[in-house]
């Protein structure tokens, strides 16, 4: 099956230096991917050139075999990529339905009745219904978060890019969070999900990608890069080497599931 995204080279400066440089890596559909690393590894900027808010300084991004470089994001959106944010961006004078009826219209949904009966199902599949004529800017920061995925997928998205949908939620709530992730996955949306919460990560991706610096340090299953040295390494500054020969882990990153 061919990649749904494609990364190649992707490189971003900001005043002559690199908050990216020369990622490359590909998305199959249909599966979680994480990307993590330490604070500055360049993470929020990658995302924001994908949904096209930001345009690369070299590189390309492919998407469903369409070349999106520098697309906006308006055009990332029509084509079927949206992102949440890390701080919601609701309009909070507008009620919650109203806030996700603004992101059907915006995005690929159908129109008229069809329109409304999905904005509906969307609320009921992440739980606002008690809570669709309540203004946006009453809700919790739990809810804040829940009505920033339902309007990204009111946009009938075929890639999600979630920007630490769990930060400054409890674990119930996060808990919540990370099954509506699975739902959204089974339900044939793939999703690239930048977190600063190993636990979250490990426990809800099939494939985790590691950025460090603004490039690509590792990337596999879940189980393999928790115990990557050079990965620990970055997290910890644990030396991924000693005394000449590769430096055997004690356990996974802090934060991240036992086995």
């Amino acid at each position: 099956m061919p990649p749904i995204l494609r990364v190649d080279r992707l490189t971003r400066y900001f005043a002559g230096l690199a908050a990216v440089r020369e990622m490359s890596f590909e998305l199959e559909p249909g599966r979680i991917y994480g990307l993590i690393g330490p604070n500055g590894a360049g993470k929020t900027t990658l995302l924001s050139i994908i949904a096209g808010s930001l345009r690369p300084t070299s590189g390309a991004v492919s998407f469903l075999g369409r070349d999106l470089t520098g697309a906006s994001s308006f055009s990332a959106v029509a084509a079927g990529i949206v992102r949440t944010h890390q701080i919601p961006r609701p309009f909070r004078a507008l009620s919650v339905l109203e806030n996700v009826e603004v992101g059907a219209r915006f995005g690929r949904a159908r129109r008229g009745p069809d329109e409304r009966r999905e904005v509906r199902r969307i609320l009921d599949w992440v739980g606002l219904t008690p809570l669709a004529r309540a203004a946006a800017g009453t809700l919790s920061v739990g809810d804040q978060k829940r009505l920033e995925l339902a309007r990204a997928l009111a946009t009938a998205p075929e890639l999600l890019l979630c920007d630490e949908v769990c930060s400054g939620l409890t674990t119930g709530e996060a808990q919540a969070v990370l099954a509506l992730l699975r739902k959204i996955r089974e339900a044939g949306t793939t999703v690239l999900y930048v977190e600063h919460d190993l636990k979250a990560i490990m426990s809800v991706c099939d494939h985790v990608i590691v950025m460090n610096h603004g490039e690509k340090l590792a990337e596999g299953p879940p189980e393999a890069v928790q115990r990557d040295p050079a990965v620990i390494e970055a997290y910890i500054g644990r030396p991924a080497e000693r005394a000449g020969r590769p430096a055997e882990p004690a356990g996974p990153l802090p934060g991240a599931p036992e086995d």
